[in-house]
């Protein structure tokens, strides 16, 4: 699945070769066993596992990256994903530039993904996302980012 605009679907190669690299990594390892850490995949791409509990969608900022896409990947649990257009009514809240990530206010017009087992979702730097939501009831997940860097 990939949830973007149509402006955005001309722009970006989901299927360059980093974006390749990244779908067989996540073929070829289990994440769900894999300690939390950074992995690198190839060139300007590599992985991010995590585990954490989901939280109640008050509690959730959306985010943007400016040097990197994002593929994020749940390897076991749900979550609910707020995704939106970044757009010059977007209000920023917080900058962290060394880390790459951008928060944001909450945008007028969002579009939430439940994610589950093996999905994943690809967020390009032109959007704004909203990880780590609760779907019906707060759980444990584990998850992989798989930050792809921007040609």
């Amino acid at each position: 699945m990939l949830a973007s605009h149509l402006t955005l679907a001309d722009k970006y190669n989901y299927l360059d070769e980093k974006f390749k690299s990244a779908y067989q990594w996540l073929r070829q390892n289990d994440a769900a066993k894999l300690p939390d850490g950074r992995y690198d995949i190839s060139e300007g791409v590599y992985a991010l596992v995590q585990r954490y509990e989901t939280l109640p969608k008050a509690k959730c900022r959306y985010e943007a990256h400016k040097e990197y896409f994002d593929i994020q990947y749940l390897a076991a649990g749900h979550e609910c994903f707020g995704v939106a257009t970044l757009t010059d009514k977007a209000r920023l809240t917080e900058s962290n530039e060394a880390g790459d990530c951008y928060f944001y206010a909450e945008p007028e017009l969002t579009t939430e993904v439940n994610l589950g087992p093996g999905d994943l979702v690809i967020v390009s730097p032109a959007e704004l996302h909203m990880p780590r939501c609760l779907y019906k009831q707060a759980e444990n997940v584990v998850k992989v980012v798989i930050k792809v860097k921007v040609n």
